[in-house]
Parts: C-alpha cells; sequence; structure tokens
C-alpha cells in the first residue's frame, strides 16, 4: 500500500447547460436519435474569454477548502489537461499558482496524457506525497468545446468543457492505494487527434478517426485489462469493490464498460449525460459526484480506471480512511 489521503475534491461545470437538442438543430440531426445513442442530455460550454488557469483556481480552491487547507499548504500542483492549456509555454501550472498567490514556495507542472491524464497525475502526486512531498493539488481543466465546429459533428454532439480538482496528502493507518497499473499501446492506430497547428501550419479541431463501435473495442480491452492488473496486483476480487469509477467518453460506452465488469449503476456514478465527454476531467468529476452524493465509508475501495487516446490506460485502487 502507498499510504495517501484524498484530502477533497472538486469540479466546476463553467457556463450555462446546453442541450443535444439545440446542438442537433445547428447541424440537422434528431435529438432523441444522438441523446439515445450518446447517452447525453446536456455539457457545458464555457463562456468566451474563460480562462483555464482561473477555471484550475476555482477547481482547486473547492477541493482545498474541503480539505481545510490554505493554498500555502500545497507543495505541488499537477495541472492536467489533453487539449493544452491558456499558453503553450511555459506550464499553465504556473499561471494556476499565481492565480492561488503562491510564489516561490510550490512547484507546479503540466500534465498531459489525452483522457487518462487525471489518473496519471493521481498516481503521479500520490508517490509525491509518499515520498514527503505533499500535500499535492490536481487539477484537470478541459474546454472541448473550442476544439470543435458544427462541420465535424461526431466530437461537436459529445465533447464539453469541465474542470476536477482533488488534494492529496499523508496517508492515515490503512488507507492510501493499495494497486495501479498504467501503460499504452502505440502501435494501435490513431483513433482521437487533435494535431499541433505549430506543426500543421493551420488551426486544428478534435478529430474522431475510428469508427465508435472500433473505438469501443479497443477502449473496452485496455480498460478492462488495466483492472484486471490492479486488482490482481492488489489481491482483491471486483465483487468485493465497494465503488468503481470509469472514464465516460458517452453513455453507451459507460454502460458497455459496467456490462463487461458486471457492476451495477449502483456502485458508480454517471456524469456523462449532464456534463458530456469531458476527456481528462471526467474521472475527476466522478471521484467528486462520488465523494459528494454516495454513502463512501472508511474502509470502502474505489476503483478507478480510465482510457484515452494513445492508447493510454490504467486503473487505481484506493482505500479510503477513517
Amino acid at each position: 500500500m502507498i499510504p495517501v489521503r484524498i484530502l477533497g475534491t472538486a469540479s466546476v461545470l463553467p457556463g450555462r447547460a446546453v442541450t443535444t437538442a439545440e446542438l442537433c438543430a445547428r447541424v440537422g440531426r434528431d435529438a432523441a436519435e444522438v441523446e439515445q445513442k450518446s447517452g447525453i442530455h446536456t455539457r457545458h460550454f464555457a463562456p468566451p474569454g474563460t480562462k483555464a488557469a482561473d477555471l484550475a483556481a476555482t477547481a482547486l480552491r473547492g477541493a482545498l477548502e474541503v480539505a481545510g487547507l490554505e493554498a500555502r499548504a500545497l507543495r505541488r500542483i499537477l495541472y492536467v489537461t489533453s487539449m493544452g492549456g491558456d499558453v503553450t509555454t511555459p506550464a499553465t501550472a504556473n499561471r494556476v499558482a499565481a492565480a492561488l498567490g503562491l510564489s516561490g514556495t510550490c512547484d507546479a507542472m503540466d500534465v498531459s496524457n489525452a483522457c487518462m491524464g487525471f489518473l496519471s497525475a493521481f498516481d503521479l502526486a500520490t508517490r509525491s506525497v509518499a515520498t514527503g512531498w505533499g500535500p499535492v493539488g490536481i487539477v484537470s481543466v478541459e474546454l472541448l468545446s473550442r476544439t470543435t465546429t458544427p462541420e465535424d459533428p461526431r466530437p461537436y454532439l459529445v465533447l464539453g468543457d469541465a474542470a476536477a480538482a482533488a488534494v492529496l496528502g499523508a496517508g492515515r493507518p490503512g488507507e492510501g492505494v493499495l494497486g495501479v497499473a498504467l501503460g499504452n499501446d502505440g502501435t494501435l492506430p490513431t483513433d482521437v487527434v487533435l494535431e499541433n497547428p505549430h506543426a500543421t501550419g493551420k488551426p486544428e479541431r478534435m478529430r474522431f478517426l475510428t469508427p465508435s463501435k472500433e473505438m469501443t473495442r479497443v477502449a473496452l480491452d485496455a480498460l478492462l485489462g488495466a483492472a484486471r492488473s490492479v486488482l490482481n496486483e492488489a489481491g482483491v476480487a471486483l465483487r468485493e469493490v465497494e465503488w468503481v469509477l470509469t472514464h465516460q467518453p458517452n453513455g453507451s460506452m459507460l454502460e458497455a464498460i459496467l456490462g463487461a465488469m458486471d457492476v451495477t449503476l449502483e456502485r458508480s456514478v454517471r456524469v456523462v449525460d449532464t456534463v458530456g465527454s469531458v476527456g481528462s476531467a471526467s474521472l475527476g468529476v466522478g471521484l467528486d459526484r462520488l465523494l459528494r452524493t454516495r454513502p463512501v465509508k472508511p474502509g470502502d475501495r474505489i476503483l478507478l480506471v480510465g482510457v484515452g487516446a494513445g492508447v493510454a490506460h490504467g486503473a487505481v485502487l484506493y482505500r479510503v480512511g477513517g
């Protein structure tokens, strides 16, 4: 076990809720059919001019408030995104630290690993805390609406904006990370891509390059493999795990994942229906929703499982302390 404690979480949904019906009207699609296939009813689009660093600071302040900590207690900030921050360089994490009033007291860096970014940062934060460099603030911000256009309805109808934060600190006896399994398979065909405009010399948009059924198959195989690995490492059966949180790119994939794992929705939380596909923020929003709305008690185990473009995949098994 790696001794670490989730001290606090928070999430932010910027702007108003945008309905699937609104977007379908713009692209000439049937809203009922899209909702049935995607499982998404609303998502949030941040207003023009919204800064990722400001959203990150708001979310991180919320997590710090739950943790009962001042921002100056943080030793490290990990800013997570799959689309880039407010600037290419320096790290947007620096601007998050500045927004929190931190100067010369806190390490700050960006983490990018597609939809797996939050879980990758969770692992990095865990190991940082375990070696004495904590507390650590993780904050994922996705403004994915800015990467879509109505001319390409497939990403336009599912992607949304969100921010999610968690603060990790020293664990108490009996709590912490029971197992970690991380990996990727870059030999597989590219499924989702946002090209670098500095390399292509033109504005770029998020593109889905693989048919939905094939994306689901590849993602499911990777995700289930990660879950098996971490459970085997921890010597825990899936049926013994109280709570299971997965990346939620759409409602049908969430149902496929839970069905393949034989996990009922009562052991998880659904967020994709109201936030849409929010990349690396998906697991963070789910974790915050779980801890705020479900009867999570000391000793409970939470399995966090993710998958993203790359194909990056992984799982963390965490036991809640008293």
